[in-house]
């Protein structure tokens, strides 16, 4: 075989997604021969996979192409992802570079290896977004105890902050039977939990079908329910979800689901309706807050994850209070909190009212005080009960760590028997890293779910 023995390495920035995607061409590349290395290694091959969302995502991409030409100056780089769609053309600039691929090459990156020395100029392997149709199926592995399962991709959606949409195309999905052979694959691999993910995953159903019709033929319901009486897995967790596509009968179904954890993530951006309409999100706050109190009426334990937005233009003072106020009343868990940053081609880049970048930062700050206090409070009020704890392999100075299904972060001391096991647990007090720590008479025992 042409690759046998070559290494590679891989570094990726962003999301979940483009972790799942990163173990996918890894997986293409060590069944023709490859073999995979860190990337502070000595390696043949590079393989960037960038985010469009990162800010100051050039800087960033040329430190880490910096960094591998400085463990082998001979070595082929290849820059594949979200900000290679965007600005290839930026990224061919950058030294060293050997290739760059957008959104519908990057999964035929053995096509585009040479190893036969370093390119002159960047070749730029791009399409139009638009021609970005086909889903590929992608999946993490490495990690005996979890995984990110990619479930759909692309987003038809048109917030006016977002260049996803330019960067992954429409929104096209794997099917339920496909997203099932996935999990039992992972199954067979010792994956305990799997998690759910994409660019917009409550929009899961729609594919292009003979005749370039774009349709929808499964939903995401569908999905869970099936997944729910898979034999293999014991666990699932849903990544983001929009609030407008989390359906009651979602929530309900994941309230007394065998395997879905009592965990949410929902996208909020702001609290300020002004602000919501501004962004063209599809839901005003009042539709936000409902969905919170659904889930805690049927799930009071239930872990409530929230994104937002500071310093979008035209969020005035007011405005950012009337999210803090809001965050600060609702009962949900944590917050990731991003500063606006401009991005090329979104509409935003034309609102007026830019708020100065020192006075985004503050209001970042601001709301992240606000999260800590959310997410302590959230683990005092589960000390004392009896959690399922989903351990992990490593054992770290005498302790072993994992996570509750409703998302307590815990650790024990260390036992050979917890590593990669489900255990029924009691969450007990809270050290001064934020982690719980198993109450001393507990006793974790085995169980299935």
């Amino acid at each position: 075989m042409f690759f046998q023995g070559k290494t590679v390495a891989f570094h990726t920035l962003g999301c979940k997604l483009n972790f799942a995607e990163s173990s996918a061409l890894a997986r293409l590349m060590t069944e023709k021969g490859f073999c995979k290395t860190p990337f502070t290694e000595k390696a043949d091959v590079y393989v960037i996979n960038t985010c469009s969302v990162t800010e100051h995502a050039d800087r960033e991409c040329r430190s880490v192409v910096r960094g591998a030409l400085s463990q082998n100056p001979e070595a082929f780089v290849a820059v594949v992802g979200c900000y290679a769609q965007l600005k290839p053309g930026e990224i061919a600039s950058i030294p060293g570079v050997d290739v760059v691929l957008g959104a519908n090459e990057k999964f035929r990156l053995l096509d585009y290896i040479r190893l036969s020395g370093k390119n002159t100029h960047a070749e730029v392997h791009h399409c139009d977004i638009s021609e970005t149709r086909a889903f590929e199926t992608s999946y993490s592995s490495g990690d005996r105890t979890r995984a990110f399962l990619k479930v759909q991709d692309g987003c038809d959606y048109s917030c006016t902050f977002c260049t996803i949409p330019l960067a992954r195309g429409t929104s096209r999905s794997d099917s339920v039977s496909g997203v099932a052979e996935n999990a039992r694959k992972l199954a067979a691999e010792g994956i305990r939990e799997i998690v759910l993910t994409g660019v917009n995953i409550g929009d899961f159903g729609y594919g292009t079908f003979p005749g370039a019709k774009k349709a929808r033929r499964e939903d995401f319901l569908q999905l869970i329910q099936h997944l729910d009486t898979l034999d293999g897995v014991d666990r699932f967790r849903i990544s983001s979800i929009e609030p407008n596509l989390l359906r009651d009968e979602i929530i309900s179904f994941v309230a007394g689901s065998r395997k879905f954890a009592p965990h949410f993530h929902m996208p909020l951006q702001s609290g300020s309706n002004k602000i919501l309409a501004l962004m063209k999100r599809r839901y005003r706050r009042e539709l936000y807050e409902n969905k919170v109190q659904v889930i805690r009426s049927l799930m009071p334990h239930c872990c409530i994850g929230v994104d937002v937005i500071t310093g979008f233009p035209g969020e005035t003072e007011e405005d950012f209070l009337e999210t803090y106020r809001f965050l600060n009343n609702l009962p949900v868990s944590y917050f990731h909190v991003f500063t606006y940053s401009e991005r090329a081609n979104t509409e935003a880049l034309g609102l007026p009212g830019s708020v100065p970048v020192n006075e985004r930062k503050r209001r970042n700050k601001m709301l992240r005080i606000l999260s800590a206090k959310k997410l302590r409070a959230f683990y005092d009020d589960q000390r004392g009960t009896s959690r399922t704890v989903l351990f992990e392999n490593e054992n770290r100075d005498g302790s072993i760590f994992g996570y509750s299904d409703n998302y307590v972060r815990v650790k024990t001391s260390f036992k050979e028997m917890l590593c990669n096991s489900l255990q029924q647990t009691t969450i007990g007090e809270i050290d001064a890293d934020g982690v719980a720590i198993a109450s001393p008479d507990a006793v974790p025992v085995q169980v299935g779910l």
